[in-house]
């Protein structure tokens, strides 16, 4: 047996085959979405997984606007931003972001899980989110992803 000619795959730019999926968030609850939606932008369910690599799909998410969130949340769930000035700090809750911006509650949620890096940065790029049930990415043909197939 030659142990030396076998090799460990790693994926590239170039042999990274990207794919363009839509998520449904009708009814979602926004950390189990986020959670998987992550992983898919990452590439974890790729059997050519390589941590370093972009080698994940593109993700549409439809319907942000109604996510769910589990028990008290809506009410007691905080989004703290400092805007740099001492005394800065501002906090909004989770119903006061979404009657704003309900998009934003979605890319906050997937951005916390993903990598704090230049990868990371490079992986949100990919996240398209969208508050209605149309998306201006026909042109990709993208393939409809079923969350319960990972439950």
């Amino acid at each position: 047996m030659d142990t030396l000619s076998y090799r460990t795959i790693s994926a590239n730019k170039a042999t990274a085959n990207k794919e363009w999926l839509v998520v449904d968030a009708n009814g979602e609850i926004l950390g189990r979405l986020a959670s998987t939606v992550a992983n898919l932008l990452r590439g974890k369910h790729k059997v050519n997984f390589t941590p370093h690599v972009d080698c994940g799909d593109n993700v549409i998410v439809i319907n942000a606007e109604k996510i769910q969130l589990s028990g008290k949340k809506w009410s007691d769930k905080k989004y703290i931003r400092y805007t740099g000035y001492p005394g800065g700090q501002r906090s909004t809750t989770a119903e006061e972001m979404h009657k704003k911006n309900p998009l934003r509650l979605v890319e906050n949620a997937v951005r916390g899980m993903l990598p704090k890096s230049r990868l990371g940065r490079d992986l949100f790029r990919n996240l398209h989110v969208y508050a209605g049930d149309t998306h201006n990415h026909e042109a990709q043909q993208p393939r409809k992803f079923e969350l319960d197939k990972i439950k």
